[in-house]
Formats: structure tokens, C-alpha cells, sequence
């Protein structure tokens, strides 16, 4: 759904326009649109192009790349959470003789199975797919570049493989199976495996003179899963807020929360960077914002969809050239500008509608060691536990179980358990979590502290 663009202010939507029309002039890129969402619906949209009186516009269809491999990542955490597959399962048990079945569909989704990045020549995503009829066509004699799970290596014949998965298990060739299963419960009609009219054509644009060449376009056959698909700014918006809210007809919030989670091992460059990969989705450290995504790029297009969700703001830019603006900086940029110049107003701050009286009487600090932590709790009656200085740095966050503990969410305590441990007489003697004992005062001496506490207590130097 489009809101009038009004929602913004007329300052903040010339900035957005300005950053389009420098990166369209100075990238000499034939044609851009981009769009804005915020609060899950869009409130901007823009378009810069070459063609005078001929500006396209948010139903414009464009070559998206490997944002196609968010759309396939999407169909297998869907089989996933209806028990036909397990993210543990080796690529075997479903497709077997393949010479890659030692990879795990997560490891497969996370480009961690070691396969190499294309597929033998020629040139994938300059020639029919039909040159590449089979999955042993795709893969080659060697499908492997690196041992199964040791490093991150991105790589477009595993997402090709997950895409054959799709479809053994759907029994249905993969675009029917992402028409049915997310394209039209979420109403992107515009977003489909070949171009439909209005469509942009994608060009080379020469690197040392204001000439352009046009470049094929092909149907990626084996591939499409990769990188296949054509949409709009005004599709991929929607998509862009499914993917940060979920939608329990496609995919549900947790399932999303873990294609956004870290998945595998990154270059030690990539970890400078501050860019990491989940499940079919790339995440990125960028001027203190983290932003969750994906980019795509194909001869004659370039395309990235990222989102904030801190600020609740997701950008989208599509550019149909092969090389010149640099989709993702631009995308940044447009949720930066939106997040500064209007920042989120919160909700307002409401107290808890109830309080377990034995819960209550946990908040406050708590000490590991001689290390000062605060337990607090928020609201859905989880926990947090955060240090109160720069030295202790195991803050986590944790869900109720319903029988008196709690399960770490994120950090050093993910998946541990927390729990008050009382005496006889029923009052809390320490916190257990993980076997790291948490007690009152540090080193309480009337708890039970593992090691014991020296009976002459603290003291000074005589």
C-alpha cells in the first residue's frame, strides 16, 4: 500500500531525491528508481533517468539479481517450519548424487558448503540456460572449492541447488512454487521470472566515454533460483516489510529473525567491514546502523534492498547498468537520510499490566565475580541482564519458560538457562546461569560460591 508521500517532510524528500540524482548523474547510469518504506508501507518513491519526459516509475519491472536468493531462502525456511526439512539435513538425503551432498541445506543457505561461486564456462549470466540443462551442468566435475562448512564463500550454484530442492519436495518447478507461496499471499503481481511490460532494458555503460552497449538478457534456467528474478521498487517495498515484520501466511517473525541472524564463519576482511551472511540474507555494519538485506547484480542491472529495523526504515534502488553507481551505498544512504532527519518516535513507555512478585524480587544488580550486572524486566515478562561497567561485556536478553527460568536469546548466554536457585527457607540464595553463579554482593560470602569465599573476607594492604 502507497501513503501520500506527504508523510515525509519536503526537506527530508528533496534529500532523498538529491542522493538519486547525483548517484544517477556521477554513476551515468541510464535510468534509477528507488523507494523508501517506513512503518511497513511506503512513503517514497523516486526516479532519475536519461531518457527525457520518460521517467519510470515504481511499476517499472527491473533485473534484481541475487535478491532473487532472499525469495528462495524464504521457500526453504518455509519447508522447514512445516517439518519437511531439517537445516541440518545434508543436501543427500533429498537430492542425492549430486557430489555436493555433504553440505547442509544451512550451510547451502548461508554459503558455507564450499562450492564454488559459479558454474563452469561459459559466462552463466550471459548465455541461455539451456547450455546447462542438468544440476551436474551447474556443478562440474569439481563442485568444491574449500571444505564443507570451514569458511564463507558466496555461491550461486548453491543457491541453484536449493532451488532443485524446492522444487523435488514441492513436486512443482520453483517459480510456481514461489507465485503460489509468496509472490501472491503478499501481492507482488510485478515481480516474476521474465520481464512483463513496463520493463527496463539493461546496458553497459563504456568506462571511458558516454557510450552504451546493450547487454543480453537471458533466462537463467538451472539458475533462476541465483539470480533470476525481474520486479519493482514498488513489489520489493512490500517485500521489504514482510521481511521485517513477517506475515504468518508466508513466513513468520522468528523463522525471519533467523535468516537475519549470523549463519556461518566470515573472511576476515568481511568481519573489518562489519558484513556478515544468515540465511539468504546479507547483514552490514554501516555508520553505526545495522542493516539486514540484500543486493543483486546482473549484466545490465544493479539492485539493493536493506533495511534498519531499529529505525524502521528499508530502502530500495534499482539501476539498470552493469557497473557504475553502487546500489548499496545509495540504499544506506536513503535510510540514513530518513532515520536522521526524522527519527523514529518510540512508543510510549507503559508499565507491565501484571509482576510475579517472585520475578520482582530478582531485578537489581547482581555481581559474577566482582563483575556488576543489572537484571531487569521488560515487558512480555523476559529478562535482561546488562553490565554496568565496560569490563563484564556478557550482557544477554532472555525468554520465560513458564516453570521459573529463562532462556538466553542472544550473546555469550544464547540458549543457556538462567535460573534462581533458593534456600530452605525459600529466599534467593543465587542466580544459576549457565553454571556462572551470580550473587548479591561479589563474592557474596553467606551464598554458595563455587570455590567458597576466604572466611577473613576483604581487606586492605597492612
Amino acid at each position: 500500500m502507497t501513503t501520500p508521500q506527504e508523510e515525509l517532510l519536503p526537506a527530508t524528500r528533496r534529500a532523498l531525491l538529491h542522493r538519486i540524482a547525483v548517484a544517477q548523474a556521477e554513476g551515468r547510469a541510464p535510468s534509477m528508481v528507488a523507494a523508501v518504506v517506513r512503518g511497513g508501507r511506503t512513503v517514497w518513491t523516486g526516479a532519475r533517468t536519461s531518457v527525457e519526459g520518460h521517467a519510470p516509475d515504481e511499476n517499472t519491472q527491473y533485473r534484481v539479481g541475487s535478491i532473487t536468493k532472499t525469495f528462495t531462502a524464504v521457500l526453504v525456511l518455509r519447508l522447514r517450519d512445516e517439518g519437511v526439512l531439517d537445516l541440518g539435513d545434508p543436501l543427500e538425503k533429498h537430492l542425492p548424487g549430486t557430489g555436493a551432498g555433504e553440505a547442509t541445506i544451512a550451510e547451502l543457505l548461508a554459503h558455507t558448503g564450499g562450492l564454488a561461486a559459479e558454474s563452469p564456462a561459459p559466462w552463466w549470466e550471459r548465455t541461455p540456460g539451456s547450455l546447462r540443462p542438468e544440476l551436474a551442468d551447474v556443478l562440474g566435475e569439481q563442485p568444491h572449492r574449500h571444505p564443507v562448512g570451514r569458511r564463507f564463500h558466496y555461491s550461486n550454484t548453491g543457491y541453484t541447488l536449493l532451488g532443485a530442492v524446492v522444487e523435488e519436495l514441492r513436486g512443482a518447478p520453483w517459480e510456481d512454487v514461489l507465485r503460489r507461496e509468496v509472490l501472491e499471499p503478499l501481492g507482488l503481481r510485478r515481480t516474476s521470472g521474465d520481464p512483463q511490460a513496463p520493463h527496463a532494458g539493461g546496458w553497459a555503460v563504456h568506462p571511458w566515454a558516454d557510450v552504451m552497449l546493450p547487454e543480453p538478457t537471458e533466462h537463467f534456467g538451472r539458475m533462476a533460483p541465483a539470480g533470476q528474478l525481474w520486479s519493482t521498487t514498488g513489489d520489493l517495498a512490500r517485500f521489504a516489510a514482510f521481511l521485517a515484520n513477517g506475515d504468518d501466511r508466508v513466513l513468520g517473525a522468528e523463522s525471519l529473525l533467523e535468516m537475519r541472524t549470523p549463519a556461518g564463519p566470515a573472511e576476515a576482511a568481511d568481519v573489518a567491514a562489519g558484513s556478515a551472511y544468515g540465511l539468504g540474507m546479507q547483514l552490514h555494519q554501516c555508520d553505526g546502523r545495522f542493516l539486514v538485506g540484500h543486493s543483486g547484480s546482473v549484466p545490465g542491472f544493479l539492485a539493493c534492498l536493506t533495511i534498519s529495523l531499529e529505525d524502521d526504515v528499508a530502502a530500495v534502488v534499482l539501476v539498470n547498468c552493469t557497473s557504475g553507481p553502487v546500489a548499496s551505498n545509495i540504499a544506506a544512504d536513503l535510510v540514513r537520510i530518513v532515520a536522521e532527519t526524522e527519527p523514529r518516535i518510540p512508543e510510549p513507555w507503559r508499565p507491565l499490566p501484571e509482576v510475579d512478585r517472585s520475578v520482582l524480587e530478582l531485578a537489581g544488580p547482581w555481581y559474577w565475580g566482582t563483575h556488576a550486572f543489572a537484571l531487569r524486566l521488560v515487558a512480555g515478562g523476559s529478562l535482561s541482564l546488562d553490565p554496568l561497567s565496560g569490563d563484564g561485556g556478557l550482557g544477554a536478553r532472555f525468554r520465560a519458560n513458564g516453570d521459573g527460568t529463562w532462556t538466553g536469546l542472544d550473546g555469550y548466554f544464547a540458549g543457556e538457562s538462567l535460573r534462581a536457585v533458593r534456600r530452605s527457607d525459600g529466599s534467593v540464595d543465587h542466580l544459576d546461569l549457565g553454571s556462572f553463579v551470580f550473587t548479591r554482593q561479589p563474592y557474596d560470602e553467606g551464598a554458595s560460591v563455587p570455590g567458597g569465599v576466604d572466611p577473613e573476607g576483604w581487606r586492605g594492604i597492612s
